[in-house]
């Protein structure tokens, strides 16, 4: 992997809103303002990836001493370029609706990154780096040196020309294979067919109405989210739920079981190459974890803390199961969403579907916008009439003292080819004066219609909410001096916690009160409501967390040792078994379509890892009212505005004045399980 890809994750998003419409920049237009055709597009990367090498060449060109002028600031245009070529041929491959259209984005991201890897081996421009005087430069300026002179030698800068010629080799490698684990994930869509319409009872009225049958007559439910996710939550049929698990969990299978092995083989020949017993102490070498054993020690940390949590919740979930099987000793992992939601209704008085007419997808959108307005001071307007590749895709500014400081894309419903998770995705680095930032959130919700409201779940709130962090992190710290430094360009296990820490806003009855409010009587949801909802939340939280820890271990596990001593199926039968008190459904392959196993590799961790700091931050709010005090713009001045340019272990101990600790994702974690307080959570 260059060391462009490991500063520059792609990761997740969302944003707040004010309702004038505008006009666009004139100075920076909106990515498909010239809507490209495939030539058009492998115009826009090779025009990039030229001027790419220009400043490349520019560098080694210079006799004289090197400076900042004559060396950094032409190595950070070509960081500059290369990202947006990066960014715009993965997007493409990600949500272009022609699936030719893909092929040739895939082909262009091997492109970029080959000319990525090959920069992050040229010891011309490392040695030119090396060598400046940055006696005088400001602290961001030395960090950002800092940090490139580390990923250059993790790229191998420093080995002889053999193994460089090697890593190369290699790396360019992982870029095809990982370019087809993820193509053949977005690409494997697979279907049950309802054997009778009475398997559907349970489901809400307007899911029902969305799935009629087809021309030859049969029922069909997908694996896409906004089909699957339901179907798992409130079909009574359990033979329904377990043929939908089996068909969700071997997506991408077998294609991906050899591609993974291929990646797994890879990545292991790189570290090796230099000088890592395994990829998971390699890939860890420039995080906050910084070794691959302190994985291990997280995980079972993490396993400890949830023990006696998930036996609690494990018993109340076997209760609900021997209501209709009163035999039952197992509960199966396709079991688990049903079951909590059996169990949220009868032991808490919450129905989840009782709070999908309070959430029809237009209100919720304008929602959070509004509401991340408020939290971190900005407005939000939509640039009306803006091309782009499908036309439900929506362009957004970001507004700060009526001026806009970044721009970012909506593109929020499922269609056939496209990424079929949640995600943010970076589109341009912001650069003080140069170039304001962009991003992109690509979701799967339910598309709202003359007839339907695309009415939300829970759980599709939350993720809303995530991704927005993410945004939010892309943009308010897209204002460097520096591309290298902008946006989410710290270490790469801290990018999960700003956009977690926004999910507790989805818990504020003031927050709520705003947008949620009944599609067809217009009443805003109760705040008695809102505190069910809270009440029944918390459950389940032990066995979240031990399901996390599970996919974690598998990311860990997988990458931690020799590929050769790795099967599969046995590592993700153990993880389950290990740490988790469900049964595996015979016959799955989840790390099939496990897309991080890609992109994360071993760091999944991440999740867990910045859940801790998440909930470290969330504490520092006032739970009353989330967007009053002083938190909010100090957190967006502390952690947010930064960006890469410092340390991620100094941004959290400039925000809680001390490392973090786990005190705060404990009390989460068992809140359910606590009296309660005067000092409870928002919405307690």
């Amino acid at each position: 992997m260059s060391f462009l890809a490991r500063c520059a994750p792609a990761i997740l998003l969302i944003f707040a809103i004010s309702t004038a419409a505008q006009t666009m920049p004139a100075s920076q237009p909106p990515l498909w303002s010239t809507k490209p055709d495939v030539a058009a597009f492998e115009k826009i990367e090779n025009d990039r990836l030229a001027t790419a090498q220009h400043s490349i060449d520019a560098i080694v060109a210079v006799k004289e001493s090197k400076t900042i002028a004559n060396t950094l600031v032409p190595y950070d245009e070509a960081v500059r370029q290369l990202n947006a070529a990066n960014y715009f041929a993965g997007l493409m491959q990600e949500v272009h609706p022609d699936e030719t259209f893909r092929d040739h984005a895939t082909a262009m991201t091997r492109k970029v990154s080959a000319v990525a890897t090959a920069l992050s081996l040229n010891q011309d421009v490392y040695h030119a780096l090396a060598s400046l005087d940055l006696s005088q430069a400001d602290p961001a300026t030395r960090y950002y040196m800092q940090r490139t002179l580390l990923e250059f030698r993790l790229s191998g800068v420093d080995k002889d020309d053999a193994t460089r010629t090697r890593l190369k080799k290699l790396n360019d490698q992982l870029t095809d294979e990982q370019s087809m684990f993820d193509r053949n994930i977005s690409d494997g869509q697979k279907s049950i067919e309802v054997k009778d319409v009475t398997e559907l009872d349970g489901l809400p009225q307007d899911y029902i109405d969305r799935h009629k049958p087809g021309a030859d007559g049969k029922i069909r439910i997908t694996t896409d989210y906004p089909d699957a996710l339901p179907a798992l939550k409130f079909a009574k049929s359990v033979e329904l739920r377990r043929r939908l698990w089996l068909a969700f969990d071997t997506r991408a299978y077998p294609k991906n079981a050899d591609v993974l092995k291929q990646m797994m083989q890879t990545r292991y020949d790189i570290a090796t190459l230099l000088g890592y017993p395994s990829w998971a102490d390699y890939n860890a070498a420039d995080k906050m974890i910084a070794k691959g054993t302190n994985i291990g020690d997280f995980i079972q940390q993490l396993n400890t803390a949830t023990g006696p949590l998930v036996q609690k919740e494990f018993a109340m979930l076997l209760a609900e199961k021997q209501k209709a099987d009163p035999e039952a000793k197992e509960i199966g992992d396709f079991e688990v969403s049903y079951l909590s939601e059996m169990v949220r209704r009868s032991q808490y008085n919450f129905d989840s579907q009782s709070v999908r007419p309070y959430l029809p997808f237009q209100q919720v959108k304008q929602g959070i916008l509004d509401t991340a307005a408020k939290l971190f001071h900005v407005t939000f307007a939509q640039e009306l009439n803006v091309p782009a590749w499908d036309p439900s895709v929506e362009t957004w500014d970001t507004i700060e003292n009526g001026k806009v400081i970044g721009r970012f894309y909506l593109d929020m419903h499922p269609r056939k080819g496209k990424f079929s998770h949640a995600e943010m995705d970076p589109v341009l680095d912001g650069v003080r004066g140069k170039q304001m930032p962009e991003a992109i959130l690509i979701c799967n919700f339910p598309a709202p219609t003359v007839s339907d409201p695309g009415l939300m779940e829970y759980g599709d709130v939350v993720t809303f909410f995530h991704e927005f962090g993410h945004l939010m992190h892309h943009i308010l710290g897209g204002r460097q001096e520096w591309a290298g430094i902008s946006g989410i360009t710290m270490e790469g296990d801290f990018v999960e916690a700003p956009s977690q820490m926004l999910e507790e806003w989805m818990r504020s009855p003031q927050v709520l009160a705003t947008f949620a409010h009944n599609y067809k009587t217009g009443e805003p949801i109760p705040a008695e409501l809102v505190a069910r909802m809270n009440r029944a939340s918390a459950f389940g939280r032990g066995n979240w967390v031990a399901t996390q820890t599970e996919y974690t271990a598998v990311s860990y596990d997988i990458y931690k040792t020799r590929p050769q001593e790795v099967d599969l199926d046995t590592v993700c039968f153990n993880d389950v078994k290990r740490y988790t008190p469900f049964t595996p459904t015979p016959g799955t392959h989840m790390y099939t379509s496990f897309g991080h196993l890609g992109g994360y590799s071993s760091a999944y961790y991440t999740y867990l890892w910045d859940k801790v700091i998440a909930e470290d931050f969330f504490m520092q709010f006032d739970h009353g009212n989330l967007l009053a005090g002083e938190a909010p713009m100090r957190y967006r001045r502390v952690v947010l505005e930064p960006g890469g340019s410092m340390s991620a272990n100094d941004l959290v101990k400039n925000f809680l004045g001390r490392p973090q600790n786990m005190t705060a994702f404990q009390q989460w974690m068992g809140e359910e399980f606590q009296p309660a307080t005067g000092n409870s959570k928002a919405g307690q």
